[in-house]
């Protein structure tokens, strides 16, 4: 992949972006956190779609209008790099796995991946995921009858993280699933913390700090090293992600994964597989239970396409309210909130001069609220994704809640027919409602997800919905994504 960078002279005569006030390193050391969606809204209105401006003493661009979106991670890539702190950051935990890998090694990793995402593979792991869904359901019978609240977030991961590992790895995570758990918020918290204090130095002192961020990736990896040990282990052949990393042979070299690689690919997918997921899901838990109208209409189509019964692979296509409701909770709390690249050579973006070695920043969450993409965006209103021509008229990286261009996530297929399903199960049992007096207020770490652990009280279903809801159709675009047609 070669980039296509501006001429000299065009790049002399592109303007030069304009920004806020520069934020000394001094500062993000002492523990500047501003909330992002209200500092970067602001740079957006003030500074259009590139702003320019000092963080940390790096030179640092914002871009957030779906023009420039689209140059830096299709258009351009190659200029784009992962060679970036936030990056060095994450391969502490990651390694060199698919998410932080890059070039070559990337593209042969990813060549080696892919046929672990093809439909029919998912498809056939349908069954699997409600299954897990239906179990769910059972324990929260038990739990509602006690009438205490949950913690939704957890109770989530803990339900992605068995799915992740029933049909990825065909290994059974439920027994770690709290081990899991804790290590993660432990990393989670730290990367986050270190990198935007700028504490980039890796956690080898002997302070309790540094401790607890060995310990908590010593029991991620032992985890991954589990899944492979068992699976080695095993005589009989699967067509599970992990199988197919295990048996690939690169085309060129007839090499196989080694076992430094298998493992960084396994714990990017294992956290990448589910930790994601589960927290759409629980953002759409917490919007259902403020919107009950919203809440009514999903339960009127499960009615009328399911009317009661587990839904399959074949009902996906069918469960358009239920997936637009998905994809309204992606555009307003993307996990992923923010895509960082390095620039490795001069470049124009919307008219702007981008420097070499310049840091770029990328927010889902800011282009997904921006009013020249979307009417009413501070609104959850999955209505809107039943309007095709709406969607037509949006330029393509106006929504990237899996990111764009060559690096879109392997998974994306994968996890969307997770969550509507997940929540199609859940949903026609189930209407959980948020705890009296608590807030869900984003938490902006790796991810961003509700804060608290979003508790709610779980509500079982009385009577099921009528509808009068007539079932659109989901068709596959050019990209991999869906659109009502």
């Amino acid at each position: 992949m070669k980039s296509s960078n501006a001429t000299q002279a065009a790049f002399l005569a592109a303007r030069e972006a304009t920004g806020p006030e520069p934020i000394s390193l001094w500062t993000v050391m002492r523990g500047y956190r501003p909330d992002p969606l209200e500092r970067w809204t602001r740079i957006r209105q003030e500074h259009g779609p590139v702003a320019r401006y000092r963080f940390a003493g790096r030179d640092s661009y914002f871009v957030s209008g779906a023009e420039g979106i689209g140059r830096i991670l299709q258009e351009n890539a190659a200029n784009y790099t992962k060679e970036h702190p936030s990056y060095g950051m994450l391969r502490r935990l990651f390694g060199n796995g698919l998410f932080t890998s890059e070039g070559s090694f990337w593209l042969r990793q990813r060549r080696l991946a892919q046929p672990a995402f093809h439909r029919q593979r998912i498809a056939a792991m349908g069954s699997v995921m409600t299954k897990a869904a239906a179990e769910t359901a059972e324990r929260w019978e038990q739990l509602e009858s006690k009438g205490e609240p949950i913690l939704m977030l957890p109770e989530m991961a803990r339900l992605t993280l068995r799915v992740v590992g029933d049909t990825m790895f065909g290994a059974s995570l439920a027994a770690r699933a709290s081990a899991v758990g804790a290590a993660w918020e432990v990393l989670n918290a730290q990367l986050a913390e270190r990198f935007t204090r700028m504490r980039l130095l890796p956690p080898v002192l002997p302070t309790r700090y540094d401790r607890d961020f060995r310990n908590a990736r010593g029991t991620m990896l032992a985890v991954v090293d589990e899944i492979i040990a068992l699976k080695r282990a095993q005589q009989t052949e699967s067509n599970d992600l992990l199988s197919i990393l295990m048996n690939a042979r690169d085309q060129d070299t007839g090499e196989r994964m080694t076992d430094g690689q298998l493992r960084d690919e396994v714990i990017t997918m294992l956290f990448a597989g589910h930790e994601t997921t589960a927290i759409a899901l629980t953002w759409t838990w917490t919007l259902l239970s403020r919107h009950t109208d919203k809440a009514e209409r999903l339960q009127a189509e499960l009615a009328a396409v399911l009317g009661g019964r587990t839904p399959t692979m074949d009902d996906v296509p069918r469960l358009t309210y239920v997936r637009h409701v998905v994809d309204e909770v992606l555009r307003l709390h993307p996990p992923a909130y923010i895509v960082n690249r390095h620039t490795a050579e001069d470049d124009i973006v919307s008219g702007f001069r981008i420097h070499r070695g310049g840091s770029i920043a990328i927010s889902p969450l800011i282009t997904h609220r921006d009013p020249d993409y979307w009417d009413r965006p501070e609104e959850f209103l999955p209505e809107r994704w039943q309007d095709p021509a709406a969607e037509a008229r949006r330029p393509r990286f106006a929504y990237l809640p899996f990111g764009g261009g060559p690096r879109l996530c392997i998974g994306n297929t994968f996890a969307l027919t997770e969550a509507v399903l997940l929540l199609a199960v859940l949903a026609q049992r189930f209407e959980p409602r948020l705890v009296e007096g608590y807030e869900p207020r984003p938490e902006y770490l790796v991810v961003a997800r509700p804060s608290r652990g979003a508790p709610m009280r779980l509500v079982r279903r009385r009577t099921a919905a009528s509808s009068e809801i007539t079932p659109l159709t989901y068709q596959a675009r050019s990209d991999g994504s869906y659109g009502t047609w």
